[in-house]
């Protein structure tokens, strides 16, 4: 049986990530869909395009730090407004054009307004990158 405080931060977490999302004009245009959000959690999914290559034939890291980013985002932001203070990737192996890529962010530790976010963007079973947030809670985000 699921307790009413853990009722109410699933349901906040899920209202504050619809209302960021459909702020979130980057992560629309670009197809990115957040499919599961949860206290401290967040899972996004991307299909790779050919607009996302790079002259290597693979997908260009940026987009790779971008999806990971968003997923990281979107779980440091189910308790209140917090932005990114610093993130560190690894780049595990290269992605391709048609590539169907999930990154699952779960926070690790929140203390004060400080919180660290682990975030890991698989190919299928495959990690392709591992990338490591910190994230800073605000009052407010630009107006929002």
């Amino acid at each position: 049986m699921t307790s009413p405080r853990a009722s109410e931060s699933q349901e906040r977490a899920t209202r504050l990530a619809g209302e960021m999302y459909e702020r979130d004009t980057a992560s629309r245009a670009l197809g990115i869909v957040i499919s599961d959000v949860s206290p401290g959690r967040a899972v996004a999914t991307m299909t790779v395009t050919a607009a996302m290559t790079q002259g290597h034939g693979t997908c260009h890291g940026g987009y790779l730090f971008l999806l990971a980013d968003t997923a990281f985002a979107f779980a440091c932001n189910t308790d209140g407004p917090a932005v990114a203070a610093g993130a560190d990737v690894e780049f595990l192996a290269p992605v391709l054009e048609g590539d169907v890529l999930v990154a699952t962010a779960d926070e690790r530790v929140v203390r004060g307004r400080s919180g660290i976010f682990d975030v890991t963007v698989r190919r299928g079973a495959e990690p392709v990158l591992e990338f490591r947030g910190r994230s800073r809670s605000v009052r407010t985000l630009g107006g929002v």
